[in-house]
């Protein structure tokens, strides 16, 4: 028992041990650090967006291979190193007894790797069950990713060794060797806080008996009582310069990423530049510590505020566009007189008779004697999910009618991801009936849309819009910052192999025409909930909301929305870009940005998910405005919703509560049942269509059900534990797309197909 006690308190008093807890009672910012990395590799945080994928396969170059791991080792290594100076400027002098050893930092970061090799630990395990069960990985190929990813671990390793073999000095070189005394002298704040280590080191130490050292030998600490505490400083203080010299690298090593961002092999993988994000901010947290002492929390919080108030005042915010528009025209008025003015009756009355052209043309294509069903197609959003689920609905659905599903189509409306996909397809068909040798219902359709996203959104947020974002492109004569807005469109334009970078109102011929359906986007404005509609031309008739009826007199109609084309005639709407618009509708927080539109005040564009996900509200006002010719030319409406989420789900048991869960109840609940509302809410729009139209409506739901198909995907991930769904981000796993297509095969989507093909026979 006596043996025991002697070896837990040989434990307890190591060098490693109080190093850990020197950290979590000091240093809790960069413990922070730590657990934010383990939370995003092991899928506790950011799975929702998909940020682990980010960190499990790397991607660069478009491709998950020896390199990307390379690269991804090499900045968790930098990070590593990172935590290591940091740790050791700030609390080295807590530890006088390093600075008599040779080469006294190497031992500290010996030590001080509980944290590090923790992490590695869990990542290598986390990317191997990652690589097996959703990318299908080989244990050849998981063997030479992760090769690289030690290779460049150990890289980056070797690299700070040689620098520090070469910069550091241990007590007995610096006895011959004071440099920093005349720097400490001029700088009056270095110097307080060098005094104010120098206490420390004499008055506070804190006791460690045993260390390992560069053999992970587990030696007894020597006495260390006769040499002068603050030459023993200035051992520790003489890195200061180490950290800076580091930090300025690493920095412009972000710079010059962000300045050459549109070349390929400047655009490392998003986790990698997070890394070096995180990197910077725990060398900049080890320089406040070193400056300021006790008042570097006090002092954060001062420049944050400042931060804060700077961009608040608009010296620092930044203004993401929508390219095609003219920024530099007089900005629209954005008043309630204003809107009102854009959709008087008169307006409404003109567009809809424009409209009325191309449903016209529409109806000729069939026989006169038989009138067809019209089709409205509502997409739902759902970021990468969405976009693969919805092409692949529209695919099947149309190629088993044998195309009458686009031909019986007027109208497509919906949300972010799912008005890409949508918009993708609609191009595809368009394409072949002009003439060109295009498949529509090919896989590799499918591939290209559901291919990556993520990783160049993030690197493009972490190397470019925080630190540079100053080069810009020009687009129909008018000069744009390529910012994280201008990399979410190349990306979307490059994986629909260009067919979408048009003007929105190039469709308007072929819409006009009956060629292919109309398409309405309506994203939402962040300052007023309305939304703003836009097309290939102008739709203000999305406003009527009541009958003309004389008896009828209220003056305070709150306009739900406004005609995007009308609104800013001026400022060049109809050559609005349509990836612009898709990105607009596609919003995605804290990922892809809100769009600023040229009014006074300023308005903020969010995803038109926000309002309606499923895009059913705006197909009904739209058959609204046109219910009488609907009644008289169709024998009937069918209401096609792709959603990507299933419309009637088992209700959750009710669980016990924490205090946390019950402060946040009222706000979780409205955000947990959004769709619910938004369901609940459509249902009643559609069944009150029936007392105004005089034509039978019918439903379609085509739903993406995880349920359905998770017997076949027994063994989980820790990423996707208890979860088959695929995950509501713009990066989807190879599992994860196979899963989203297979699922059109389920038999509940099955009989709701036959069911819309026997409707449109």
């Amino acid at each position: 028992m006596r043996r025991l006690y002697f070896l837990l308190l040989k434990i307890s008093y190591s060098f490693p041990v109080q190093l850990f807890l020197n950290n979590i009672r000091r240093n809790i910012v960069l413990v922070l650090c730590w657990i934010l990395l383990f939370s995003m590799v092991t899928g506790n945080f950011g799975k929702y967006i998909g940020i682990p994928y980010l960190f499990l396969d790397p991607e660069y170059l478009h491709q998950v291979n020896f390199t990307s791991f390379l690269i991804m080792g090499g900045m968790t290594a930098g990070f590593s190193m990172a935590f290591h100076i940091t740790c050791y400027i700030s609390d080295g002098h807590r530890f006088s007894f390093i600075g008599t050893l040779h080469r006294p930092f190497r031992k500290f970061v010996v030590n001080n790797s509980l944290f590090p090799m923790a992490f590695l630990g869990v990542y290598i395990y986390e990317v191997v069950v990652f690589q097996i069960n959703n990318e299908h990985s080989s244990v050849s190929k998981l063997a030479i990713n992760l090769g690289g990813f030690f290779v460049g671990y150990i890289l980056m390793t070797l690299l700070f060794s040689l620098y520090f073999r070469f910069t550091n000095k241990d007590i007995f070189k610096y006895m011959v060797c004071r440099i920093d005394e005349k720097i400490k002298r001029n700088v009056q704040v270095t110097r307080a806080s060098a005094m104010k280590k120098l206490d420390i080191a004499r008055k506070r130490q804190v006791r460690v008996d045993y260390y390992f050292d560069n053999r992970l030998r587990f030696n007894k600490v020597e006495d260390n009582t006769f040499y002068d505490k603050a030459t023993i400083l200035q051992v520790f203080d003489q890195n200061h310069f180490n950290l800076v010299v580091i930090e300025l690298f690493i920095f412009t090593i972000v710079l010059t990423l962000g300045i050459f961002k549109d070349y390929p092999h400047f655009q490392l993988p998003a986790a990698a530049t997070f890394m070096i994000f995180l990197t910077i901010f725990v060398m900049l947290f080890g320089a406040f510590s070193y400056w300021f002492g006790e008042w570097s929390a006090t002092m954060g919080l001062v420049v944050f505020l400042l931060i804060n108030y700077s961009v608040g005042e608009d010296y620092f915010s930044k203004n993401y566009e929508a390219f095609g528009l003219d920024y530099q025209e007089t900005p629209v008025p954005y008043t309630i007189d204003a809107i009102k003015k854009s959709t008087d009756k008169a307006s409404m009355e003109q567009d809809r008779q424009a409209t009325l052209i191309g449903l016209t043309n529409w109806r000729n294509k069939f026989p006169a004697e038989q009138k067809p069903k019209m089709v409205f197609l509502c997409v739902s959003g759902g970021g990468k999910r969405a976009a693969l689920w919805s092409i692949t609905a529209m695919q099947f659905c149309d190629s088993l009618s044998q195309g009458k599903l686009m031909e019986n189509t007027v109208l497509i409306t919906g949300a972010s991801g799912g008005l890409i996909g949508a918009s993708y397809f609609r191009e595809l068909s368009l394409r072949k009936k002009l003439g060109q040798p295009i498949d529509p219902y090919a896989s590799i359709h499918r591939q290209k849309i559901s291919s990556d996203n993520l990783n160049p959104l993030i690197f493009s947020l972490l190397a470019n819009d925080l630190f540079v974002g100053f080069s810009k492109f020009e687009y129909a004569g008018i000069r744009y910052f390529r910012d994280r807005a201008y990399t979410f469109e190349d990306q979307l334009n490059e994986i629909t192999q260009g067919m979408l970078d048009k003007p929105v109102s190039d469709y308007n011929q072929y819409e006009k025409q009956g060629i292919i359906p109309m398409m309405i986007l309506a994203p939402t404005v962040v300052n007023d909930g309305r939304k703003i509609y836009i097309a290939s031309r102008p739709v203000s008739f999305m406003n009527y909301e009541v009958e003309d009826d004389s008896n009828f007199n209220y003056e305070d109609d709150k306009i739900s929305g406004i005609d995007f084309q009308r609104f800013f005639h001026d400022q060049g709407a109809a050559q609005l870009r349509f990836l612009s618009a898709l990105r607009m509708s596609a919003t995605f927080p804290y990922i892809t940005p809100n769009t600023s539109l040229p009014t006074d005040p300023s308005i903020q564009i969010m995803d038109a998910g926000i309002s309606d996900n499923f895009g059913l509200s705006d197909a009904v006002r739209f058959l609204y405005a046109f219910k009488e010719w609907v009644a008289e030319n169709t024998s009937g409406v069918i209401f096609v919703s792709i959603r990507d989420s299933p419309k009637l789900r088992d209700i959750s048991p009710t669980t016990g509560s924490t205090l946390m869960d019950d402060l946040t109840q009222p706000i979780s609940s409205v955000y947990n049942n959004f769709e619910n509302f938004q369901d609940i809410n459509s249902d009643l729009l559609i069944g009150e269509g029936h007392s105004w139209l005089n034509v039978p409506i019918h439903r379609i739901d085509i739903q993406y059900q995880a349920e359905s198909y998770v017997s076949i995907l027994q063994q989980m991930d820790s990423i996707r534990q208890n979860n088959a769904r695929a995950s509501l981000s713009w990066r989807l796993t190879t599992r994860e797309k196979e899963g989203v297509v297979d699922n059109i095969k389920s038999s509940k989507n099955q009989e709701q197909i036959k069911k819309l093909i026997d409707l449109l026979q």
